[in-house]
Parts: structure tokens; sequence; C-alpha cells
């Protein structure tokens, strides 16, 4: 039987994870079809309800929902797209 080195596991691993991510990426699994159809209310009501209760959209300026929405983007694992919805959807009512 041939020991083989940690090396070999090292890259053989690195290799089947970067298959595994260009296939995860090429085949469109970051963001599916059916939640990039949806509007920045109902991208809302799914994701932020799920950790708080969601407030007014009035309830901060256009300028802190766009902080707001960066903040959140990487703490719900929202995509660019989610996030430009979510937030153009809340500075619509935001307030002054």
């Amino acid at each position: 039987m041939k020991k083989i080195s940690g090396s070999k596991y090292i890259t053989t691993a690195l290799i089947a994870c970067s298959c595994a991510t260009a296939f995860f990426f090429s085949n469109g699994c970051v963001e599916s079809k059916k939640v990039a159809a949806k509007s920045g209310v109902e991208l809302w009501a799914d994701n932020c309800q799920r950790c708080h209760n969601t407030p007014s959209p009035t309830t901060f300026s256009v300028e802190q929902w766009k902080t707001i929405g960066m903040h959140m983007q990487t703490r719900a694992l929202l995509t660019n797209n989610e996030r430009d919805k979510i937030v153009a959807f809340l500075q619509a009512g935001a307030r002054n």
C-alpha cells in the first residue's frame, strides 16, 4: 500500500472545492430565478422578518437605508440584486 503525503490530500481537497464552486456558480445557484423575480417588498418580507421585526420604511432616511442595506446584506446573506431591490423599496417610502 502506497503512503500519500498530507500535501497531496490538501491539493486534492482544493481541486475538489474549486470544481464544486465552479459548478455551483455556473449553474445559477447563487440566486435562483424564482428569488430573482421577487420584488423588493417580497424580499423585504421574506428576509428581514426572519431575525427581527421589520421597521416601517419611514423609520429611516434614504441614506440611512442605503447604509442599513449594506450592513444587512452581509448578515442576511443577500445578493447585490436582492439588497438593491429591498433598499429601493424602503427608500421609496423613506422620510426626508
